[in-house]
Order: structure tokens, then C-alpha cells, then sequence
């Protein structure tokens, strides 16, 4: 099973301490080291919106001052289990303090949807 575990920008992180960035790297080679972890990133504030709507696509860039809570980093994982993926977030958020974060399953044409 995929995750995508995103952190939001809730407006109070800063820059980490260099020790918060040393356990953090520490925490990081051993998921790519277990193959847990298969992609991680930051992602630019702004970002570029695409809507579409009777044919029409609409290209807008950001930032979008309506987004409270915009994504600014991810972690694609592979877990045995949702329980799993949440035990690998906590981990996550007690090396870097307070914040908020999304985890969502991913599904590929290799995974069947729940419902479908």
C-alpha cells in the first residue's frame, strides 16, 4: 500500500535547528534504507492552478490567497497498512514539532479502490 504524507503550512514553522535536521536525515536514510520511503520533497508556496469547465481550461498562478492551509512537503511511502503509515507520521511530527498533515492512500492501476 502508497501514502502520500503531506504537511500544510500552518503558518508557524521555521527553519529547523541543525539538530532537528541531523535526526530528521537520520529518520530519512533509514526509510529509503527499509524501501519505505520512495520519494520526499518541498513543495514552492505558490504553484500554478488548473481548472477546467465546459471545455474550457483556465491556467492561474499562485499564490491563492484563499488557500489556508496550502501543501508544502510530501512523503511518498509503502506501508503494510494505513496503521502503519500513521505510526511512520507520528515519527515524522516528533522530530519536527508542532504542525499539520494530511496522509492520503494512493491508488495506481496496480491497486484496486475501496467501493469501486
Amino acid at each position: 500500500m502508497r501514502f502520500l504524507m503531506m504537511t500544510t503550512d500552518t503558518g508557524d514553522q521555521g527553519v529547523p535547528d541543525e539538530a532537528t535536521q541531523i535526526e530528521m536525515g537520520k529518520f530519512i536514510e533509514e526509510m529509503s534504507k527499509a524501501g519505505v520511503l520512495l520519494a520526499t520533497g518541498g513543495l514552492e508556496p505558490g504553484g500554478t492552478r488548473i481548472t477546467s469547465s465546459g471545455g474550457k481550461v483556465t491556467v492561474t498562478d499562485g499564490p491563492f490567497t484563499e488557500a489556508k492551509e496550502g501543501i508544502v512537503g510530501f512523503a511518498l511511502i509503502e506501508a503494510r497498512s494505513r496503521e502503519e503509515a500513521i505510526e511512520l507520521s507520528k515519527r515524522f511530527w516528533q522530530i519536527v514539532g508542532d504542525g499539520a498533515g494530511v496522509i492520503k492512500q494512493v491508488f495506481g492501476p496496480e491497486d484496486p479502490i475501496p467501493g469501486a
